[in-house]
């Protein structure tokens, strides 16, 4: 089975979805909260901190995208970055409300981490089998 067309754009669209937003919330935090009316937390590298991080994941997802049968293994982790931050800004979305600007993120990474469930298990199929060692 050949590996499916759509996946590689999936996740040239992810390194860039996630790049751009690691960058935008390292460089200008202060200026992203000013602009979405969002009070900033009390130190910003709370917020960079994890913008490195999407930065890191950006990076990750150029791998997987260059050769995705070959860099299949790293899907998990890419999923379950989309988890992590659904879980927890979902919970509190749905527990006591969440400001706006964080609710589209929730929605974009709950359909990315679906797709990447869904590349993840097409890939199993168009992988060549491993050899036993």
């Amino acid at each position: 089975m050949s590996m499916p067309k759509w996946i590689p754009p999936l996740f040239w669209l992810a390194a860039l979805y996630d790049g751009l937003l690691g960058l935008a919330f390292l460089a200008a935090p202060g200026q992203l909260f000013e602009l979405c009316q969002v009070a900033p937390p009390n130190h910003l590298g709370y917020v960079q901190f994890p913008a490195a991080l999407l930065l890191i994941f950006g990076l990750m997802f150029v791998a997987i995208a260059s050769d995705p049968v070959g860099k299949r293994h790293l899907i998990v982790y890419g999923i379950l970055l989309k988890i992590a931050y659904c879980g927890v800004a979902g919970y509190h979305w749905a527990a006591a409300g969440i400001p706006g600007m964080w609710k589209p993120f929730v929605v974009i990474d709950l359909v990315m981490g679906l797709l990447f469930l869904g590349a993840y298990q097409s890939l199993s199929k168009a992988a060549p089998p491993r050899d036993a060692d």
